[in-house]
């Protein structure tokens, strides 16, 4: 299961369940539509705390998806998990392969204010990994 969101930042995405790749292909093709009228820059805060794990070809799938928002004008994201392990995992892929720049991980189960640090950092550049 997904939603797009359209949000004063930009946009919202939330992922829960066991996204097959019909439904990823289907996220991919709605995220076109809702990016055709999106601002020149924006920020995307992603939920991912109720995701389960993707196998390589829904991940790449999930790469392509978020390719399409980058390219479209994406300028920072906060993408909100609720495991020590996989934010930890997620932080460091996203030091090698150079995302982290724009790209910020919050463990979900590790603090209450979590939706606010995603939107500081998408809205005011507040970099969470240092509050």
């Amino acid at each position: 299961m997904y939603t797009i969101e359209r949000t004063d930042f930009g946009f919202q995405i939330t992922f829960a369940g066991k996204m097959d790749e019909a439904e990823l292909h289907e996220w991919i093709n709605d995220s076109r539509a809702a990016l055709q009228d999106s601002p020149d820059e924006f920020g995307v805060l992603v939920d991912m705390r109720d995701l389960k794990l993707l196998n390589d070809d829904e991940q790449q799938l999930m790469r392509d998806g978020q390719q399409h928002y980058q390219d479209a004008g994406m300028v920072r994201s906060s993408v909100i998990l609720d495991s020590a392990i996989l934010t930890l995992q997620f932080r460091r892929l996203a030091k090698e392969s150079g995302i982290y720049d724009w790209e910020r991980y919050i463990n979900a189960g590790t603090t209450d204010d979590w939706y606010q640090q995603a939107v500081d950092w998408l809205v005011d550049e507040i970099d969470p990994d240092y509050q």
